[in-house]
Formats: structure tokens, sequence, C-alpha cells
């Protein structure tokens, strides 16, 4: 007896799906609450006046308003600075 089938059983050809990364809405583009600004894993771009993330990373809009983005220096907790992207909403 054969141990594996004949002929067209590949183990081959398996991928994910895309998982449709990056901004969504750019600077001085108008957002409503609840829309998404950025899908992100980590923390690339931090949150900022009027936006919060979610459990994925997700950036999201919490009022009505224009999109916003600022550099900034932020010290993490061992002491070292590093250069931030901060999203607001105005």
């Amino acid at each position: 007896m054969a141990k594996t089938k004949a002929a067209g059983a590949t183990k081959l050809g398996r991928d994910s799906k895309p998982k449709y990364l990056g901004v969504k809405l750019y600077d001085g583009q108008k957002t409503k609450p609840g829309m998404i600004i950025i899908r992100q894993r980590g923390t690339k771009f931090l949150p900022g006046k009027n936006v919060k993330k979610g459990a994925d990373d997700t950036l999201y809009s919490l009022k009505e308003g224009i999109v916003r983005f600022k550099t900034k220096k932020v010290k993490r907790f061992n002491g070292i600075k590093r250069t931030a992207k901060t999203v607001n909403v105005e």
C-alpha cells in the first residue's frame, strides 16, 4: 500500500490573507467618530488628542474633525529618548 496519494496531493500553496495595514486617513483629511485612521502592528504611531488605540493597535478617531500628524520626543522607561509620530484629531 502507498503511504501517500499517487498524484495531485501537494503540500505547497498555502498562504495567509493580506492584512491591509497602513495609513487610511492622511494629514488634513476629515474624519468622523469611529473611523479608522491607521491599521498597524505595534505602536509605530501613537494616539494623540481625540484618538484611541484598539486592542490590535489600530488608531481610530473619537470626534469629528481633521487628522493631524506630529512628531515629538518621547522618553521610554529605561531613559532612552525616541522620536514618536503622534496622530491628533482637531
